[in-house]
């Protein structure tokens, strides 16, 4: 496996290190520690060593999420998840991918997503018609909530409408690329598809990006590709925020109490915390988790969930417990694909979003 000299040495410096053995939120969920970040480092030294075949470890190379708690807590500056989706692109350009993941990359290639979707919801599809027309600000509600949670994206819709925001919805939206950038890294094919965003993007003034693992694609792998656009990105945390700040928004605050959900991509990736925060007070009592920002646990995903649901169950699991052990009995969540896991799990925990909460 070619794999580059920076790969090697993270990969070689995390496969005997425990450091984040306790953080990783699939490790915690299996109970296996062949889950774990230290794990995949040791397997992926012993194919650089030819000791085992790239095959034998794919489906662990496959357990990570990427959600960066491992990079986040380890001191002496180690990065999992960078040698993990380098592990992926050398893997698709060898032809070893697992046929499971094969099949999302086709569909990414084939429909714009990892589902394989071609048609929207009825609901979604006349409030996504009610802004076709060309305004200086877009809102990208990304495949998600376009394609498996589309209620939400029409929540999603419906807030700005509240505020009296004028903006377009498109509906062929393009891909982000950031579907093909977890599943197979910075191929040409998820450069393809960054490009294309990024040319739609520039079109606009403004692009206000719904889905959290979206903004972080286009707020910071974009960048770290190349790929360059000439919109102002905002995350759509920071703008409904910014509504409330300037009073589009009348929030009327209740006695309700909440814990939020942070979503890694925001906390972690682009330091974007207190934004949802901000929404959240404005109409409930937030109760925070003991972990939470920054060291936020990750909560599950729709796109993981295609390939090992039981595990990503038990991964929200885990989370609703952590918000029952401060006792709190209803999560507001920032991302709509941790809201569609956590939703997916029976529970006496409300899991809502940050749109219900400001729509009632």
């Amino acid at each position: 496996m070619l794999m580059s000299e920076k790969s090697k040495q993270h990969a070689d410096a995390c496969r005997f290190c425990w450091m984040c053995h306790h953080i990783c939120p699939i490790g915690n969920a299996s109970g296996h520690e062949r889950s774990t970040p230290r794990a995949r480092a040791l397997g992926i030294s012993l194919v650089n060593r030819g000791a085992i075949e790239l095959e034998e470890i794919m489906d662990n190379i496959y357990e990570c999420v990427g959600c960066g708690a491992c990079v986040h807590d380890c001191v002496t500056g180690w990065d999992p998840v960078m040698f993990t989706k380098e592990t992926r692109l050398l893997a698709a350009l060898d032809g070893k991918l697992p046929d499971y993941i094969s099949k999302l990359v086709e569909n990414c290639l084939n429909t714009g997503n990892a589902y394989g979707k071609t048609e929207i919801d009825s609901e979604l599809c006349d409030a996504v018609k009610a802004h076709s027309e060309k305004t200086d600000t877009l809102l990208l509600l990304g495949a998600d909530a376009r394609y498996m949670v589309p209620n939400q994206a029409v929540k999603a819709i419906r807030v700005l409408e509240k505020a009296g925001v004028k903006f377009t919805v498109l509906a062929d939206e393009p891909a982000t690329g950031a579907q093909l950038d977890f599943l197979i890294g910075a191929a040409n094919e998820t450069k393809e598809q960054m490009l294309a965003c990024a040319k739609v993007m520039s079109e606009y003034k403004a692009v206000v990006i719904y889905d959290p693992q979206d903004a972080k694609a286009i707020k910071q792998t974009y960048k770290a590709y190349g790929v360059e656009y000439s919109a102002e990105a905002l995350t759509y945390t920071s703008f409904v925020a910014k509504l409330l700040k300037d009073g589009k928004l009348e929030a009327k605050h209740s006695d309700k109490g909440v814990t939020l959900q942070d979503p890694c991509q925001l906390s972690r990736d682009l330091d974007e915390s207190e934004d949802a925060r901000e929404i959240v007070m404005s109409y409930a009592v937030l109760g925070e988790m003991l972990l939470n920002r920054k060291e936020t646990v990750w909560a599950g995903n729709i796109l993981t969930a295609q390939y090992m649901p039981e595990i990503i169950k038990k991964v929200s699991e885990r989370r609703i417990f952590n918000a029952k052990s401060v006792g709190a009995d209803t999560i507001v969540t920032a991302s709509v694909s941790e809201y569609a896991a956590l939703r997916a799990v029976a529970t006496d925990v409300e899991i809502i979003s940050i749109e219900d909460l400001i729509l009632g």
